[in-house]
């Protein structure tokens, strides 16, 4: 029964994708005399956690049970803690899928449930329940954003025409997930050449969206305002990553003033990491890497991500001049090349998507 109910806190939790970032999801469900009562989930950042929506307009609880995805928070953040109404309201046992590694939380939240008399119950469903938040378990623990990769290709490893033609390698249903890989990532990262050739507004079609933060590895300040992603800024999202010496020109200080882009900038010395730190500095958890191939490169070549997707379209360019998804690789043996571990395989009709991960389990998305 324990499993029932947290697959559907599990469920629950999943309805704040692409609002809570970054917060974790989290679900609640509140059950008496073995049926459901009240169901919750953290439903945007900064509102009512999982737990309190699920307690809200409940005359009495006492003696119920509440079983939540992720320890109850037990310290004063947006919100107050959640220990102190979970207690409050004489709920007899707490089922937790995980611990929170939050250090303000971690096993602080169960010790105050088990001080007060509540029966707590840890690790129901432990490896789903973490999986929903593999983004808010890294961003927590070190502020460095989770690093997801996504690209689409022909068969023969192409992302488009020795013309920059790109439009569209993968198929409607494919496409579909990419939106919804928008919506669940905080930022799109992709660089300058693929706004020039591309033209991408870089946001979500998903209904009842979040736009991402669109963020655009351009070192030497090539793109200017007449590209969508400069233009059309007006919920100010857009970021421009590119070196220090660009600080004092004329274009970074138009940009910056008329169109309100923000910049991450970077010495020479600098490397990757450094600047993933400071993309984290923003609240971005999790960026989704969307393109073109020297950035998709730089990503593999550092093994600097945690997980992504490439998709497979059944087309054929046949020619050395297309546009390869990677390059820069130069391996003298097969067992030299890049081994992608934990893989599943999804179908979109006639197009195949290799989903991989670095840790065994796999993203809510």
């Amino acid at each position: 029964m324990h499993e029932h109910f947290m697959r559907i806190a599990i469920e629950e939790a999943k309805k704040g994708i692409g609002a809570v970032n970054p917060n974790p999801l989290v679900g609640a469900v509140i059950v008496k005399n073995n049926k459901i009562i009240s169901v919750g989930h953290h439903e945007f950042y900064g509102g009512p956690h999982a737990e309190v929506n699920a307690l809200k307009n409940l005359e009495s609880v006492e003696g119920a049970t509440l079983y939540v995805t992720l320890e109850p928070c037990s310290h004063f953040g947006k919100t107050p803690p959640c220990t102190e109404l979970i207690i409050k309201s004489k709920i007899k046992t707490c089922i937790v899928g995980t611990l929170d590694p939050n250090p303000l939380v971690s096993g602080r939240g169960i010790k105050q449930l088990k001080d007060a008399g509540i029966e707590v119950i840890i690790g129901v469903l432990e490896n789903e329940t973490k999986n929903l938040n593999r983004v808010f378990f890294k961003y927590i623990q070190n502020k460095i954003p989770y690093i997801f990769i996504k690209c689409g290709i022909t068969l023969d490893g192409k992302i488009a025409t020795k013309n920059f033609s790109s439009k569209w390698i993968t198929n409607s249903l494919a496409r579909e997930k990419v939106e919804k890989y928008r919506n669940f990532f905080s930022g799109i990262l992709v660089g300058a050449n693929t706004v020039i050739q591309d033209n991408p507004s870089l946001r979500c079609k998903v209904s009842n969206h979040r736009n991402p933060y669109r963020l655009i590895l351009d070192k030497d300040l090539i793109i200017d305002e007449k590209y969508s992603i400069i233009n059309n800024n007006s919920d100010c999202k857009t970021f421009i990553i590119t070196l220090d010496k660009n600080i004092k020109t004329k274009k970074f200080q138009e940009l910056k003033e008329k169109f309100s882009i923000n910049f991450i900038t970077f010495s020479k010395e600098e490397n990757l990491m450094d600047i993933l730190s400071k993309i984290g500095s923003y609240n971005i958890d999790s960026v989704l890497v969307e393109g073109g191939s020297s950035v998709l490169s730089l990503f593999f070549k550092e093994s600097l991500f945690d997980g992504g997707e490439i998709i497979i379209a059944p087309k054929i360019l046949g020619d050395n001049s297309a546009i390869p998804f990677l390059n820069g690789f130069s391996p003298n043996l097969i067992d030299e090349g890049i081994n992608l571990e934990n893989v599943k395989f999804n179908i979109y009709d006639n197009n195949v998507g290799v989903e991989f991960y670095k840790e065994d389990g796999c993203l809510p998305v």
